[in-house]
């Protein structure tokens, strides 16, 4: 059976990931999270380019893993966490300019592992590059806890609605 994932706890989530320090090294941004979705924004600024003047191929791998792992995060139980197992990119064409607009999708989640898709697109909709991840299933260990306690924030709301 599905639950409701209560919004206020999205709410709360959002602003405290956007704060964490891997998020701020890439000035990524979640900008929308909710059962089997997750939206990402980057606005390309000069430290994401490689020596040829266009996004380094790592930007995107970043952004396909965070994109992915965060869009399975609403259909877990709160109790239960998960890892990547493996990223697998395809690099389509280059970017060079503007905003970065990633979007991932669950497909399945199992009882050991999760599987999600990602794209990455430029502000214009050209894909620039699109993957897949793997991620396996850690039961008693709570996602929004662990986010909690390395932030040290408040409690977060009950991530489902009773």
């Amino acid at each position: 059976m599905s639950r409701t994932v209560n919004l206020r706890h999205i709410e709360a989530l959002i602003p405290l990931l956007n704060r964490s320090p891997y998020f701020q090294l890439l000035s990524m941004r979640m900008c929308a999270l909710g059962k089997g979705f997750c939206r990402l924004e980057v606005d390309l600024e000069r430290k994401h380019f490689n020596p040829f003047g266009s996004v380094h191929g790592g930007l995107c791998a970043s952004l396909i893993d965070t994109a992915a792992y965060w869009a399975v995060y609403c259909d877990l139980p709160e109790e239960i966490g998960i890892t990547s197992l493996d990223v697998t990119v395809d690099f389509v064409a280059p970017a060079q300019k503007g905003r970065l607009v990633v979007e991932g999708k669950s497909i399945r989640c199992g009882k050991t592992v999760c599987l999600a898709l990602a794209s990455v697109n430029d502000q214009d909709g050209k894909l620039i590059a699109r993957g897949n991840s793997k991620m396996i299933v850690l039961a008693g260990r709570s996602i929004s806890a662990d986010v909690v306690s390395f932030l040290e924030s408040d409690p977060l709301p009950p991530k489902f609605l009773s």
